[in-house]
C-alpha cells in the first residue's frame, strides 16, 4: 500500500510554538505510523500558515490532483482537522470523491478511517465540531478587530499613501513627508482647476511614482512574486481615490468592506453610513477646508474636457426656468472650437422638449463672472485689480518711467489692501480661510510688481524697453476663487427682440 502524508499548520492553532518544529512533529509522527503499518510513502505534502477552510492551499491541491490520478491509495493526516475544517469539503472528498478514486482516508489522533464504515457519523460530528471551532474563532477575531477600529487603531496591512506606520506603535500612522508632499500637490492641482486625468498626467510627467510603485520602491517584492502596476504610473482612479480619502484630514476610516463569511475570501462593500470613522487619530496632511471644498466639487460631477481640465464654471450653471444643470456642448466652425451651454433637460429630450435651449456662449459667461468677481474684490480692497500695470511693449525712455510709476502705485495699493485684510480678520469681519485666499493672491501680485520694479531699476534708462514680459499681470481669477465666491448661476432664455439674456448670480456672501 502507498500513502500520501499531509501536514498543515495555521495561525489559529493554539499549540503553534514554532512553524518548522510543529510541522516536523507531524511529519515524524505520521512517517513512524506509516512504517508501523508497512505502508510505502509516495510524498509528504505540507502547508504552513494556511487555514483549514482555505481551498487555495498549494500542498493540499497538489495532493488532491495526485489522488485523482491514483498515485497512492491512502491519505494520512494527524487529525481530520489537518485535512480540512470545512464540513462541505469533508462531504465532498472524504465521503464523496475519495471512495470513487479508491482513496482511503486515515487520521491518527482522532482514529478516523474510511475503511471502517461504522465511524462515518463520528467523522461527520468531528467535521461539524471543527467547523464550529473555526466559526467561533472567526467571531472572536472579528470582535477584536472591531474594537480596534472603534478606538481609532489602524489595522490595515499597509499604511495609506502619504503615511507610514509608527515604529513604536504599528496601529498608529505618522506622516511620510516625501509621499505627503505629492498628496498636497494633488489637492492643490485639483483646487486650481485640473481634472483627475490631467493630474495623473502631470504626476507621470514629473516622474512621480504611483502609490503602488512608491511602496514597491520602499520594500521590493521577493523574487518571483507578482508585480502590481509594474509601470509605476498614476491613473485617474488612483488620483480620485486620494482626493476622497478622509485619512488625509486625520480621520481613520475602516470597515469599508467585509468578508462574505469566514469561509470565503470574497469582500462585500459596506454602505458608507456603516463605515467606522474616528477623527483626530493622526496628523493631517491637508487642511480640512481644502478637503471639504474638494468633496463639494467632486459631488458636482464636473466633466473634463479632452485635455483633462475642468472648466471654472462646471457644476455651477443651471437653467433659470426648469432648474436643470446646463450641459456643455462644443462645435467647430472654420477649424475653431467654440463651447456653449444648453439646458440639460432640453438636450436630453429634443424630440419632445420639456424646456427651451437657454443657450449661452461659455466664453462670454466666464468673462462676465470674472468681471463681476473683480469688481467685488476691487471695491473691497480699494484697489483696481482689473487694470494692468504694464504699458504696451516697445517702451523707451519716459515710457519706462511711466511703467515704474504705475508699478509703484500698484504695489502701494496692494500693500494697503493687504493691511485692510489684516484688520478685517482681526476684527472678525472675514474668516481665516477667506483671509488666506485673498491675501495669497494679493501677495503674489505684489511680489511680481517688486520683481518687475527691481528689473527696470537695474537697467539703463535707454535700455529698459521690452526686455522680458511684464511681471505684474492683471489679477487672475482662478477656478478656486470662483468656487469660493459663487454659489450658483442661473441662465434665462434669450430675448431675440431685445437681444438680451438674463443671468442671475447667487453669491456665497
Amino acid at each position: 500500500m502507498v500513502c500520501a502524508i499531509y501536514c498543515r499548520l495555521s495561525r489559529e492553532d493554539e499549540e503553534k510554538t514554532g512553524e518548522s518544529e510543529s510541522i516536523q512533529n507531524q511529519k515524524s509522527m505520521l512517517i513512524h505510523y506509516a512504517a508501523e503499518q508497512g505502508w510505502d510513502i509516495w510524498q509528504v505534502y505540507c502547508d504552513e500558515d494556511y487555514s483549514g477552510v482555505d481551498r487555495e492551499r498549494p500542498g493540499w491541491n497538489a495532493m488532491l490532483e495526485a489522488a485523482e490520478q491514483r498515485r497512492f491509495q491512502i491519505i494520512l493526516c494527524k487529525t481530520q482537522s489537518r485535512f480540512t475544517r470545512d464540513m462541505e469539503l469533508v462531504e465532498r472528498y472524504i465521503h464523496g470523491l475519495f471512495p470513487l478514486w479508491g482513496i482511503r482516508f486515515v487520521s491518527v489522533v482522532d482514529h478516523t478511517d474510511t475503511e471502517n464504515r461504522g465511524n462515518k457519523k463520528a467523522r461527520q460530528i468531528s467535521g461539524l465540531i471543527n467547523e464550529w471551532y473555526l466559526e467561533d474563532l472567526s467571531d472572536n477575531v472579528r470582535a477584536v478587530f472591531e474594537q480596534k477600529r472603534r478606538t481609532g487603531q489602524y489595522i490595515g496591512s499597509f499604511a495609506p499613501y502619504g503615511y507610514r506606520k509608527d515604529p513604536a506603535d504599528h496601529n498608529h500612522l505618522i506622516i511620510d513627508e516625501a509621499a505627503a508632499e505629492t498628496v498636497r500637490l494633488i489637492f492643490r492641482l485639483f483646487l486650481g482647476g485640473a481634472g483627475v486625468g490631467q493630474i495623473a498626467g502631470i504626476l507621470n510627467g514629473r516622474g512621480i511614482l504611483s502609490p503602488a510603485g512608491y511602496r514597491r520602491s520602499r520594500s521590493p517584492s521577493p523574487p518571483g512574486q507578482a508585480q502590481i502596476n509594474a509601470s509605476g504610473l498614476w491613473s485617474h482612479t488612483a488620483v480620485g481615490r486620494i482626493l476622497r480619502n478622509e485619512v488625509y484630514i486625520g480621520t481613520t476610516v475602516q470597515g469599508i468592506r467585509r468578508k462574505a463569511s469566514y469561509k470565503s475570501k470574497q469582500l462585500l462593500s459596506v454602505p458608507p453610513e456603516e463605515w467606522i470613522r474616528v477623527a483626530g487619530t493622526h496628523e493631517p496632511v491637508v487642511e480640512r477646508g481644502d478637503f471639504d471644498e474638494v468633496q463639494r466639487q467632486i459631488g458636482r460631477k464636473n466633466r473634463q474636457d479632452g485635455a483633462g481640465r475642468v472648466h471654472p464654471l462646471a457644476g455651477l450653471v443651471r437653467c433659470l426656468d426648469c432648474g436643470s444643470a446646463m450641459k456643455r456642448l462644443t462645435t467647430t466652425y472654420r477649424g475653431a472650437a467654440k463651447s456653449y451651454l444648453e439646458c440639460g433637460r432640453y438636450a436630453s429630450s429634443r424630440k419632445a422638449p420639456a424646456c427651451t435651449k437657454h443657450t449661452i456662449r461659455l466664453e462670454g459667461l466666464t468673462r462676465l463672472i470674472e468681471e463681476r468677481i473683480l469688481s467685488h474684490l476691487s471695491a473691497y480692497c480699494g484697489a483696481d485689480l482689473k487694470s494692468s500695470p504694464a504699458p504696451p511693449c516697445a517702451l523707451q525712455g519716459q515710457a519706462a518711467e511711466r511703467e515704474l510709476d504705475s508699478l509703484r502705485q500698484r504695489r502701494a495699493a496692494l500693500a494697503a489692501a493687504m493691511k485692510t485684510l489684516y484688520l478685517d480678520r482681526s476684527g472678525g469681519l472675514i474668516t481665516d480661510q477667506e483671509f488666506l485666499e485673498l491675501f495669497g493672491s494679493l501677495r503674489a501680485d505684489r511680489e511680481a510688481c517688486s520683481r518687475r520694479i527691481a528689473e527696470l531699476e537695474s537697467r539703463p534708462a535707454d535700455n529698459a524697453a521690452c526686455k522680458g514680459p511684464p511681471a505684474a499681470a492683471p489679477f487672475q481669477v482662478s477656478r478656486e476663487l470662483i468656487r469660493r465666491m459663487v454659489k450658483s448661476i442661473e441662465i434665462g432664455e434669450r430675448d431675440p427682440e431685445a437681444n438680451r439674456q438674463r443671468v442671475v448670480i447667487h453669491w456665497n456672501f
